[in-house]
């Protein structure tokens, strides 16, 4: 319950900020941030060096976001001058199944590149090339943006790489990282 039960107000104080109507998306960011150095000083841990270390962290993936949305606009761009949107206008059209037909295959492509890929670089490449021609068979847009998130998330969660376990491994307390040797005395135990 201590390592759950922090983190899980944390997530509640955020999305019920945004849900709630009382924070914008980026002013929810800020009470993350000021609910993440509360909990970081209530265990202790707070120091000029960690928020450093911090400060660092999010300037190099902020940038590393900005290059990649460089570099994904560069590359719809030229897609698109080549004529590339039109093809695969032409192949999602052409599905057996229609409109689903075509989220189905699209949502197939999305879940394999989750296996090697992150969030921001399917969202900026795939998204752009394939939703307007989805959003012309008729998709609607909310669902077609819930189905994507759902979608990345279960694939950041299945192997070969499994990005979102290693996110879960990242922040688990010591305790449940050794599970291993906790499920090993258990079984001893329980044989006994």
């Amino acid at each position: 319950m201590v390592a759950l039960v922090p983190p899980l107000l944390l997530i509640v104080a955020v999305l019920g900020s945004i849900l709630g109507g009382v924070a914008t998306p980026t002013e929810a960011a800020s009470v993350g941030s000021v609910g993440a150095m509360v909990l970081a000083a209530a265990r202790r841990r707070l120091s000029f060096s960690i928020m450093r270390q911090a400060v660092v962290s999010t300037a190099t993936i902020t940038s590393m976001v900005f290059i990649i949305l460089f570099g994904a606009a560069v590359f719809s761009v030229v897609f698109r001058m080549m004529g590339g949107d039109n093809l695969v206008h032409a192949f999602l059209s052409s599905m057996p199944g229609g409109a689903i037909g075509a989220t189905i295959i699209v949502m197939f492509i999305m879940f394999l590149l989750g296996f090697i890929l992150d969030t921001f670089e399917i969202i900026f490449i795939v998204i752009p090339i394939t939703a307007p021609v989805l959003l012309t068979l008729g998709i609607d847009p909310i669902w077609l943006g819930v189905m994507v998130g759902v979608n990345l998330q279960t694939s950041f969660l299945t192997p070969p790489f499994g990005f979102a376990l290693f996110y879960l491994r990242g922040v688990a307390p010591p305790v449940l990282v050794r599970a291993p040797s906790i499920r090993a005395s258990f079984l001893s135990c329980s044989c006994k």
